[in-house]
């Protein structure tokens, strides 16, 4: 009885070890497609999944494409990015109160980076 109930116990340790070790793997599988995204959707128009133009994608920012839709930035998830030939494709509903959010957040952080990289001669010449 005991021998049996240490042999499932390995075998339990075993299997639970298989799942674990295979589940591990995937998530580090998307860890690198997020940590290395593809150069080529930057400059691309993007479409939602009726056809409609978005905008155009003007970045990435981490996990996000940042997309310029006239005067205002909105974030998409690039999991709900679907790259083709010459358009970026995002499939379904998009969320635009979320995607502005996401956006106006790069915009921001951009913009203060640009700032803090600027000579101090060229911001007297433009007083």
């Amino acid at each position: 009885m005991i021998s049996k109930s240490i042999i499932l116990l390995f075998l339990s340790e075993y299997i639970g070890g298989i799942f674990f070790f295979n589940k591990k793997k995937e998530t580090t599988e998307t860890k690198k497609n997020i940590e290395n995204p593809d150069p080529s959707m930057i400059c691309k128009f993007v479409i939602d999944g009726t056809g409609k133009k978005i905008g155009e994608s003007v970045s990435i920012d981490h996990d996000v494409l940042i997309i310029k839709s006239g005067s205002q930035f909105l974030g998409v998830p690039l999991k709900h990015v679907e790259p083709g030939e010459k358009t970026l494709m995002v499939k379904g509903l998009i969320d635009f109160t979320k995607a502005y959010e996401m956006g106006e957040k790069w915009r921001k952080e951009s913009y203060r980076e640009m700032n803090q990289h600027d000579y101090p001669e060229e911001k007297s010449k433009r007083l």
